[in-house]
């Protein structure tokens, strides 16, 4: 009955490992708002810790230990209500304005010496625990605009390539205007577009100077367009949400252009907040030639002469500080060609940089546009659409009523001179900070927002399946544990006692690992621990019936432990390596609460191979092992 003493050391590391990452998950959560800056690297300091303590004591809200964390601010209410929490998330967005965002969280209440060993309670899923809710409106109008722009750029190349004359061609309230020579230019351009998708309500007028055309998307076009945007910030949102780590998010769409996103358990709702709502992209053009006459090289500043044609006037580097650029209003291409985006350091400045790879297509027009452009500048523009809120009072009822605004901001983060024929790869330096960069990367690469999106509301939302039900599936678990204990020591008396030990441990090291993993604990998980408790079990009885055959066929007590753990091995190795394989396969063809119930079943099988096997032979080698007239064992 020797057994190895390193095996000893393992055991007690892992009783060690498992007993404090699994105490976090004893300590409940309270209700807390968080506050950071509306764009990332934006620093948050005591004072802005203060106007929030100001402005919730005028509110009569009371709040302790408001702490730091990841450079955004964390007030815990007092009386951890639900509706408190509410009422200081408005009155925090009144006070602060649109430059902080203030999220819901849930603030954890784990003791200082368990985080700083890195030890955290495990997630909860949205039916345990409930979480964050958002609530998206897509802005229908601007994804009509954005493609009608797109279009008209596109009309004006298919004209040129088909030799179809025109004298003018523009864009005004999402309706194209075209206005030619004469009727049969009209005509020709009509026949066109009817044999190339007929995508266009076509309107034909006769002017003093000519013909016009006006065009306007077609009902079917529209709705496609429409429920194209829906789709592809659906797409997009579940790309951001797994880039942020969150696990078991909840992403759906909801009548014809609102999407939900609940995201359960504790993480940073502040930085989810500012990531999913911020529709931001990139736009590659190229410095206008009349730049160098037009901006005074001293002051940077636009000489205030009328705009020529065909160029467009932006901020430079930031809004604020009062470097103009004039760009080319041809795009080259925009952030839906990037196939990847990876944020770093710039050897050369030791500034924060975006490494950008394009597909296949995006590269061609990267190399033509740059081919005949080398020794000009191109210049990176980044569109971020916003809403500016503000509060209007009802002069009749007093009441006050939130308005949203939305408007864009483009600025140049960087303009470069072309040094040689750019292809899919290239980078993008100029960035305020690197975790500015990190974000933009994973916009990028998360993919770009067909349209913007605007937060219509915020709620922390409850348990899905009702504190009820929760409540009945944790006593399930808790009577079923219960009882297989007790029956283990009525037929095995001490060995039973051994693996009532090691079940124990068993939901130990479940709930240390899925800590450390981030992954939510469900309800269907619940079910998953419950049948990794049978199974635990299961292994322990057929050691004990194995050692007990043993001695019936006259072996002798230490004989037959060894016997029986030997033997049993091979048929407890078997068992769960086919369950192991199946639950497997439900993770990778399963969603949502069948992933959760496989997840938890493959942790627990891992574990409870160890406890059975390893911890208990080890316990009965503590108490048997150096017992020399050993007659008979308590089992």
């Amino acid at each position: 009955m020797r057994y190895p003493a390193w095996k000893y050391v393992l055991i007690l590391i892992v009783i060690a490992f498992s007993t404090i990452y699994a105490l976090p998950s004893l300590y409940p959560d309270e209700h807390a708002v968080q506050i950071s800056g509306s764009k990332a690297g934006m620093q948050i300091d005591d004072t802005i810790v203060k106007r929030a303590e100001q402005a919730l004591q005028k509110a009569n809200i009371a709040t302790h230990d408001n702490t730091f964390t990841n450079n955004a601010a964390l007030l815990r209410m007092s009386d951890d209500k639900a509706e408190t929490q509410l009422k200081a998330q408005e009155v925090l967005r009144r006070s602060l304005g649109d430059e902080y965002v203030v999220a819901l969280n849930l603030a954890p209440t784990t003791p200082a010496w368990l985080q700083s060993l890195g030890a955290k309670p495990m997630k909860l899923g949205l039916d345990l625990r409930g979480g964050v809710h958002f609530l998206l409106e897509v802005d229908m109008d601007k994804a009509i605009s954005q493609r009608m722009e797109t279009s008209a750029t596109e009309l004006r190349r298919q004209f040129r390539e088909s030799k179809i004359n025109f004298n003018q061609l523009s864009l005004a309230k999402n309706e194209i205007t075209v206005r030619f020579a004469n009727n049969e230019d009209r005509n020709k351009a009509m026949d066109f577009l009817r044999s190339n998708g007929n995508e266009y309500a076509q309107q034909a007028l006769a002017t003093a100077d000519g013909s016009v055309l006006k065009l306007q998307y077609s009902d079917t076009k529209r709705q496609e367009i429409e429920t194209y945007a829906v789709e592809q910030n659906l797409t997009t949102l579940r790309n951001r949400i797994n880039e942020l780590g969150v696990a078991e998010a909840l992403v759906q769409r909801q009548g014809s252009n609102r999407i939900v996103v609940d995201l359960p358990g504790v993480q940073d709702t502040a930085e989810a907040k500012r990531v999913l709502g911020r529709t931001a992209n990139l736009e590659f053009r190229l410095v206008a030639d009349q730049n160098d006459q037009l901006i005074d090289p001293y002051t940077q500043q636009y000489n205030g002469q009328t705009v020529p044609a065909g160029t467009e006037l932006f901020a430079y580097e930031s809004l604020d500080s009062g470097k103009q650029l004039l760009l080319q209003r041809q795009r080259i291409l925009t952030g839906e060609r990037v196939q990847d985006a990876r944020s770093g350091m710039s050897q050369d400045s030791g500034g924060a940089e975006v490494n950008i790879t394009l597909d296949s297509a995006g590269g061609k027009l990267m190399a033509a546009a740059t081919r005949n452009a080398v020794g000009k500048r191109m210049a990176v523009l980044f569109i971020e659409n916003k809403q500016r809120i503000s509060y209007v009072t009802d002069p009749e009822t007093g009441t006050q009523s939130e308005v949203r605004t939305p408007y864009t901001e483009s600025v140049i983060i960087n303009a470069a001179t072309v040094q040689a024929v750019l292809g899919s790869s290239f980078r993008i330096t100029g960035l305020d900070s690197p975790q500015e960069a990190s974000e933009l990367a994973l916009m990028l690469r998360a993919g770009a927002l067909a349209a913007p999106m605007y937060f219509v509301e915020e709620r922390v939302v409850g348990p899905s399946l009702g504190q009820d039900n929760i409540d009945k599936g944790l006593l399930s678990t808790q009577i079923g544990f219960i009882l297989v204990a007790i029956w283990m020591v009525v037929f095995f008396r001490l060995f039973g006692l051994i693996a009532d030990f090691a079940l124990v441990l068993n939901l130990a090291m479940i709930l240390a690992v899925m800590s450390l993993m981030g992954s939510a604990l469900t309800l269907p998980g619940i079910a998953g621990i419950v049948i990794t408790i049978g199974m635990a079990v299961d292994a322990n009885v057929l050691i004990c019936e194995r050692i007990r055959e043993e001695m019936r066929w006259g072996a002798s007590p230490k004989q037959a432990i060894v016997a029986g753990y030997d033997r049993a091995y091979n048929t407890i190795f078997d068992s769960n390596l086919t369950t192991f394989i199946v639950a497997l396969i439900l993770f990778a063809i399963g969603t949502g609460p069948i992933k959760g119930f496989a997840v938890t079943l493959m942790i627990g099988i891992v574990c409870s191979m160890f406890t059975a096997i390893t911890v208990t032979r080890a316990i009965v080698q503590l108490i048997y092992g150096k017992r020399r007239n050993l007659k008979k064992l308590s089992i």
